[in-house]
Formats: C-alpha cells, sequence, structure tokens
C-alpha cells in the first residue's frame, strides 16, 4: 500500500503472543514501536501452554533483530507487553536479568511516554525503574507527550495521553503515533480499546491515517472488568473507523475472545461497503492466526504437555518466573 513507509508486526495476539510491537522504516529512520511482548500468566486457571512459550521465544528474536536496525525506540505506557524491563521472567515476560532490554534500548534514543504527567501509580514505578536501569545505556531519553519529531522528510507526531480505554481509566494513559513521509500516513493507536473514548476517536479521524494499527475493545472481560456499555461503545468507533480508515490491522485485547469474529461482523461489513480492509496483523503478514490464549484452555485438552512442564507447572509463581519452562 505504501511505496516510502515499511510496516512490519513483529509480536502480537494473532502471532501468539500479548504485543502491538512493530518495526517502522521510511528512508529516512528506523523506528521500533513499543518493543514489548508478554504471556497472561494464567488463564482459565492455567498457565501459559508451551505452544505460547514457544511463539515469545520466537517474537523475541524478532524483536531482537528488529533492534539491531532501530534507531528509534517507543514507549506508549508502560505496561510489559510494551516495553521491555530489565529483570529475569521466564513466566510472562521472557526476559534475561540485563540482556533481553539491552539487546533493545543500547544506544538507542527512546522516545517515551511522560513518566510524571498523566500517568497512574503502577506506570509511574515502572517508569522511574525504567530510566534507573535501560536509562543508563540508552544513547538519549526524551518525553514525547503531543511532541513531533522531523527526520529527514519523515515526520513522527506523538499523540497527547488518551485514556487506556473508558474516559478516566483506571489503567491510565496513552500515546499514539502517526508517521508521515511524502504524503503516507500510518498510525499506531495501541490500548485505546475501540477506541472507547470518543475524543480519542476524534484524534484518530482528524489524522485521516491510510493503514491504522489499534487494539480493540477487550470483549473477554464484558461483565466481569469492563461493562457492557463501554464494550459497545469500543465496537461503535471501531465501526466508524473501518468506514474512513483504508486498512485497519485490528489487534491486542479483542482477540483474547475467542469469538471475535463473529462479534465483529457489523465491523466488517462497514469496511466492505467502503472497498476496505480490516485485518489482523497475521493477516496483514500473510501468515495463520495463532489465538493461542483464547484457545490455551482447548490446547491443553488437545495438545497436552510433557510430565516434566507439568511438574514445572506445580512450582511457585516465584520459582517459574526465575526457571525456563521445559519445552
Amino acid at each position: 500500500m505504501f511505496k516510502s513507509i515499511r510496516i512490519i508486526p513483529l509480536a502480537a495476539e494473532s502471532l501468539g503472543v500479548r504485543s502491538m510491537c512493530t518495526y517502522v522504516e521510511t528512508p529516512d529512520v528506523k523506528i521500533l514501536l513499543d518493543a514489548g511482548v508478554s504471556l497472561c500468566p494464567k488463564r482459565f486457571g492455567l498457565p501459559p501452554h508451551p505452544l505460547e512459550f514457544k511463539a515469545i521465544t520466537k517474537a523475541r528474536k524478532r524483536i531482537a533483530k528488529a533492534a539491531e536496525k532501530a534507531e528509534i525506540v517507543t514507549i506508549s505506557h508502560y505496561h510489559f507487553d510494551h516495553h521491555t524491563p530489565y529483570f529475569e521472567d521466564w513466566l510472562c515476560n521472557w526476559t534475561a536479568q540485563n540482556e533481553t532490554a539491552s539487546q533493545i534500548y543500547e544506544g538507542k534514543t527512546v522516545l517515551m511516554k511522560n513518566p510524571k504527567e498523566k500517568i497512574n501509580f503502577s506506570q509511574r514505578r515502572r517508569s522511574w525503574i525504567f530510566q534507573k536501569t535501560c536509562g543508563k545505556f540508552v544513547e538519549k531519553l526524551e518525553t514525547a507527550d503531543g511532541k513531533s519529531f522531523s527526520f529527514g522528510e519523515t515526520k513522527v507526531k506523538f499523540s497527547e495521553p488518551v485514556f487506556h480505554g473508558p474516559e478516566n481509566s483506571a489503567l491510565g494513559w496513552v500515546l499514539m503515533t502517526t508517521i508521515e513521509h511524502e504524503g503516507e500516513k500510518f498510525m499506531f493507536a495501541p490500548d485505546v480499546q475501540g477506541p472507547m473514548y470518543e475524543h480519542t476517536l476524534k484524534l484518530i479521524l482528524d489524522e485521516k491515517p491510510k493503514l491504522l494499527i489499534i487494539g480493540g475493545p477487550p470483549l473477554y472481560l464484558e461483565r466481569f472488568k469492563v461493562e457492557t456499555e463501554q464494550i459497545r461503545v469500543g465496537m461503535t468507533h471501531l465501526e466508524k473507523l473501518a468506514e474512513k480508515v483504508p486498512i485497519i490491522i485490528l489487534e491486542h485485547h479483542i482477540l483474547r475472545d475467542e469469538n471475535w469474529f463473529e462479534k465483529c461482523r457489523a465491523i466488517f461489513g462497514k469496511a466492505s461497503s467502503k472497498g476496505h480492509k480490516v485485518l489482523t496483523a497475521a493477516e496483514y503478514l500473510d501468515v495463520k492466526n495463532m489465538f493461542l490464549e483464547a484457545r490455551r484452555k482447548k490446547l491443553f485438552e488437545t495438545s497436552p504437555p510433557s510430565r516434566e512442564f507439568e511438574n514445572w507447572m506445580r512450582k511457585n509463581i516465584k520459582e517459574r518466573k526465575l526457571l525456563k519452562p521445559p519445552l
């Protein structure tokens, strides 16, 4: 679709992990967006299946390879599926002490969410830790909220902080990123959950991207942690985006519901009526969808793990974080 902007999703729910990490390259600059990836430690009462650990291993390799080329790394917010921590954790983040984070951030310019303004307590704490650890070996740390940066003929624009989902979300705020080169415009909207907040929808529509990567509503949490009305608003806003944006890569929370496709039929219909497309990251890459977390319970039934893995499962969570599972 683009002649001068190259977009490669590296890790995503449709690729078997929690992430929206994306590599973007223009003739002027190479950017790694939200270089984090993780697994849900417990879903359906179960830890990640061995296939999920294999998926995160591959995702980590793709991210590390992209980081070798990237000059800029962004952090939209401080959840561990959107930035990589400095500590060891083989259960959720597949990170080695020091090594994994340094592979990504060492020598880079990091454009990050402001750690002091419009940020909740948990993310403020994580941002402080990031600065104290990874901040020691990055080339430059700079807040990006509401700012624009120019790299040759490429413009990288960050939104004002927008809600992580509905208005006044307890999960805090995130940044959206727009990358433009020679009239081509790509937008990255992580964790806006639809968006659920109307002002966030307006910001996206005002940018008029030709390709949008966006996190959809958490359908799997409806009536559990998220109100039905909030889900409805997020899905309605996605319909509006599908009418306006030629290509949408729909990812993240929405794909953790095994019935997401059926629930999105109205969105696909709006896109089709305008000759537009709504795809997963896997479909954009022309590879098979792997909704592993959504299928975790079935995976344990149809592909039971080894006895060694079951023994690992019985260890307490602290032990599992420090011990690679036997795959």
